[in-house]
């Protein structure tokens, strides 16, 4: 299902006055697809992330999954969290995987708290993990794996229970090139194929040979947005 944000608005109290971190920025992005969000720190980046995400509910616009109006400045808090249990994956700039549950564990755990057993998606979860790559490393723990390894397992543990839309937070950040391309074309492969939205902040351009579209903010405000292919 696309993701469109409408017109959003994020204003802050600043002091006497106010500070504007997302200024009117509509933006879609069509399921089986990945958009990059580029800008400088402090453009309103990660900002409008949390949005989409239902962390931070809007000043004005709305948030639209396939078509429904999913989050407003009025959604409540209980609704904002269901939004993200149930059609929301994110994955954060650190991977905040639990030292002591194994890749697997991580994952069922997820399935956990969206309301399903863990015995009923043990099978999905390993095959997440082998879609990411790390079958073989399903019950190793976070100590032992590379920071490729676990930014991987943070995305298939996103993608427990089949999201619509996958939102990420800089998830090249502590890697280099090499492997940041690689996390990113794996993130632009498993949005194909699950027929996800995903979008993606990212300050490391080199590393978006794979999206499909690229958008640029600036001062809170989208300065454009181009397809790449």
């Amino acid at each position: 299902m696309d993701l469109r944000l409408d017109d959003i608005r994020l204003v802050y109290p600043d002091g006497e006055g106010t500070l504007t971190a997302v200024d009117g920025v509509s933006l879609r992005v069509p399921s089986g697809t990945t958009t990059a969000l580029l800008g400088p720190s402090g453009a309103g980046k990660s900002s409008l992330l949390a949005v989409a995400a239902g962390l931070t509910r809007p000043s004005e616009g709305q948030v639209r999954i396939g078509g429904e109006v999913v989050l407003t400045p009025t959604t409540s808090d209980p609704d904002a969290t269901r939004l993200r249990l149930d059609r929301i994956g994110l994955v954060f700039q650190q991977p905040q995987l639990i030292g002591s549950l194994t890749a697997l564990e991580q994952l069922e755990l997820q399935a956990h708290l969206r309301g399903k057993r863990r015995s009923t998606v043990r099978a999905h979860a390993l095959e997440l993990l082998d879609a990411v790559g790390l079958g073989e490393q399903a019950h190793k723990r976070p100590a032992t794996l590379s920071g490729g390894q676990r930014q991987r397992v943070a995305i298939a543990r996103a993608l427990v229970g089949s999201p619509d839309v996958l939102l990420v937070d800089e998830p090249t950040s502590a890697l280099d090139q090499e492997r940041g391309t690689q996390v990113v074309e794996l993130l632009t492969r498993l949005g194909r194929e699950l027929d996800a939205a995903v979008l993606l902040v990212s300050h490391d351009a080199g590393t978006l040979g794979s999206v499909d579209d690229t958008a640029q903010m600036i001062d809170g405000a989208l300065s454009n947005c181009r397809s790449g292919h």
